[in-house]
């Protein structure tokens, strides 16, 4: 973890990712948020209403990366917010309840309408939340593993009231988009001298001050060597 740390506001952000969390209401998304943003947990949590997002810089690779986090609700009546929520969105925590079945069986549902409205490159983790319940675990880790493997998504296990895996998992997205992206700005600036084209992610939705994003993508799933 020595290339993650908090990040220094005195110094200028370099990059500011958006990421959206979806998945059934009470599975963790409000709590995974408050853990990994302000490193808090509270048992009597209010179900989210609308959409609210909360952001946090860390530093990956000696560069300032803001996460600005979104969080919506999970019940049908909200879902009205999908296509400004989803927009501009380089990565997803699709998380799911390890105690509540209905919330693993209806990630495929989650999945589909997640790449219905965002880009077809967003990073995507299955976050199985609760891990601290395992006596009451409903998913067994390899039915989970098994999908993530089938749809190339990334996936963790985690407990926002432990503390476990949930920065792990946060930074795990926000290092792979890194990745992506300072790739693409090499490889751009090497072909700008040849006169080539790069077939690498273009992610539109990527701030870099002072520049202006650029067009055309290519497909990557994060995650596939582990």
């Amino acid at each position: 973890m020595s290339n993650f740390q908090q990040g220094n506001y005195n110094n200028k952000i370099d990059y500011v990712f958006k990421i959206v969390l979806i998945g059934d209401s009470a599975v963790g998304k409000s709590q995974l948020l408050a853990r990994f943003a302000r490193d808090e947990f509270s048992l009597d949590s209010k179900a989210t209403i609308g959409v609210e997002f909360q952001t946090k810089t860390v530093v990956i690779h000696h560069k300032n990366v803001k996460a600005q986090i979104w969080d919506t609700a999970g019940q049908e009546r909200y879902r009205a917010v999908t296509s400004a929520y989803y927009r501009g969105a380089v990565g997803a925590m699709l998380v799911y309840d390890i105690t509540k079945r209905q919330s693993f069986d209806n990630v495929a549902r989650w999945l589909e309408e997640l790449r219905g409205h965002a880009d077809k490159n967003i990073i995507i983790m299955l976050v199985g939340n609760k891990s601290d319940l395992e006596t009451l675990r409903a998913v067994p880790t390899e039915d989970a593993k098994e999908f993530a493997e089938k749809e190339g998504l990334c996936f963790m296990e985690t407990s926002a009231l432990e503390s476990t895996n949930v920065e792990l998992a946060f930074l795990t997205v926000l290092t792979e988009i890194y990745r992506i992206v300072s790739k693409k700005a090499l490889t751009a600036n090497d072909e700008s001298e040849s006169g080539g084209s790069s077939s690498l992610l273009k992610a539109t939705n990527i701030v870099v001050p002072g520049q202006e994003p650029e067009s055309g993508r290519r497909s990557y799933n994060c995650c596939t060597s582990s």
